[in-house]
């Protein structure tokens, strides 16, 4: 492809983006394809001579687009958002234009020295205490990865790593965590034996007084507690685990506090919503997800430490191949996670902070809280509709119940759900809480309006009446 060329379909490309984010609400939230569809219509074996790029782009749009579950549509309620922003579509075009390989200082000072910037922006906007210091990952599953690693070495002495682990160390987090803690603690040889999954109250956020009863307990029975994960935002019901009592536990027992709020943690950029971090002080590792509420096109994870020096000591390796005149200068990344080639993701969250400012940003998070207590009104106010859980942010936990049985509730729920994402015209999924199924409505998405909302509900409300009957 000459230069012509690429500009030309550049430009007809970034017009289709263009066209596509206007126009989305028109398709179909959920993919309509069946298993297989998309495959069936590719060729099996690869082309032995070029194609052009308009048969290509062809293709695009009539074989892959149908195949497409649209996660930036604005009826989209489905798990959680994975937001994009067109500053953000904008940055990943010149991140990929550029090709920059950041694995070092050496090998792309800009973004080593953008990523430092925007990252301590990041820890002043939710209120981190100052001192963190903070690197992106690619996900919340792999910065939660890291921590459990580095607080591996920390209970060991960093000796593990040389070694391998000569003994169990614990591992504890809510039953309601997420099921990367669960991949996390097997990968990095905890084992997932030793995670305790601590009991929840009625409002599903750990209890505190039963996770240092089961420190005590492992203590007496000679096992190590290496790291507790509090959760600020469960997935199934964005729950907020009390920070503060469990800092004062992990500090009095000497065990890695690790916070995992990959959805909720974009809140804390709100006063009104600072609370959510009471007790920051004591925490050792903190990831959020500024690919989930902020604006960032996937993949973006904010992790933070406050002890670098830990980090690296389990990350670090020193090939004479990587080794530069400037490394006692600088901070090379490669040594402050898992991969060793980086991309240049602090662009595009810097392009979305400069874009949108603190309060543009904050303006778009109040609002979807504003439109979750609007719903969550409705839900308390309808005869036949309750509420499963407590809304702090904009996760709304549901479901229709006309007073059978469990076993019937659960069912009838389940043909709602499959009743609304049938239609096209939104997209929920579900959860279960205390063995009750629910369904989740998540209301992030970047182009969601009140009409968006309320064409929902409304919708919601007449299939709830279909499946009743």
């Amino acid at each position: 492809m000459d230069k012509t060329e690429f500009k030309e379909f550049g430009y007809k490309f970034v017009d289709w983006v263009s066209d596509y984010l206007s126009g989305i609400e028109k398709l179909p939230v959920l993919s309509q394809v069946k298993p297989g569809e998309i495959s069936g219509n590719l060729p099996q074996k690869p082309p032995g001579r070029g194609e052009s790029m308009e048969e290509i782009f062809r293709d695009f749009q009539e074989i892959i687009l149908p195949g497409i579950t649209h996660w930036q549509h604005p009826s989209w309620f489905a798990y959680f958002p994975a937001n994009n922003s067109p500053p953000s579509v904008l940055a990943e075009l010149l991140t990929a234009g550029i090709g920059s390989q950041c694995m070092i200082w050496q090998t792309s000072p800009a973004a080593e020295e953008l990523e430092e910037v925007v990252m301590d922006w990041l820890r002043q906007m939710l209120g981190l205490p100052e001192g963190m210091a903070g690197v992106i990952q690619d996900t919340a599953s792999t910065a939660t990865l890291c921590a459990l690693l580095t607080a591996r070495e920390k209970a060991t002495g960093f000796e593990s790593n040389r070694g391998g682990l000569k003994k169990p160390l614990i591992v504890y987090a809510s039953e309601e965590t997420h099921s990367s803690i669960e991949k996390g603690a097997k990968i990095a040889g905890y084992g997932s034996e030793n995670i305790r999954y601590i009991p929840t109250d009625e409002d599903f956020a750990m209890v505190p007084s039963l996770l240092e009863e089961a420190i005590e307990e492992d203590k007496k029975k000679g096992l190590q507690p290496a790291c507790v994960v509090a959760t600020l935002g469960t997935t199934s019901s964005t729950a907020i685990d009390p920070l503060p009592a469990m800092g004062d536990i992990c500090r009095r027992h000497d065990v890695w506090l690790h916070v995992d709020a990959a959805f909720a943690g974009t809140a804390a950029i709100l006063p009104e919503s600072k609370w959510m971090l009471e007790g920051a002080e004591h925490i050792d590792s903190f990831v959020f997800n500024p690919h989930k509420w902020m604006l960032t096109n996937f993949d973006c994870s904010a992790y933070f430490v406050k002890d670098p020096g830990a980090l690296i000591q389990t990350f670090e390796i020193h090939p004479e191949y990587l080794k530069t005149g400037k490394d006692s200068e600088v901070k090379n990344f490669r040594d402050w996670g898992i991969q060793l080639g980086r991309r240049f993701r602090a662009l595009k969250l810097w392009f979305v902070i400069r874009s949108y400012g603190v309060e543009g940003l904050q303006e778009i998070v109040r609002g979807h809280i504003r439109l979750a207590k609007m719903f969550k009104g409705w839900v308390e106010e309808h005869e036949t509709f309750e509420l499963m859980a407590p809304v702090p942010l904009s996760l709304v936990c549901f479901r229709l119940n006309g007073g059978r049985d469990e076993e019937d509730l659960n069912d009838l729920n389940r043909q709602l759900l499959e009743s609304l994402n049938r239609t096209g015209k939104i997209f929920l999924t579900h959860t279960t809480l205390r063995g009750k199924y629910v369904l989740r409505m998540a209301i992030a998405s970047r182009t969601t309006k009140e009409d968006h909302v309320k064409e929902a509900w409304e919708l919601i409300k007449k299939k709830a009446e279909e499946v009743s009957k």
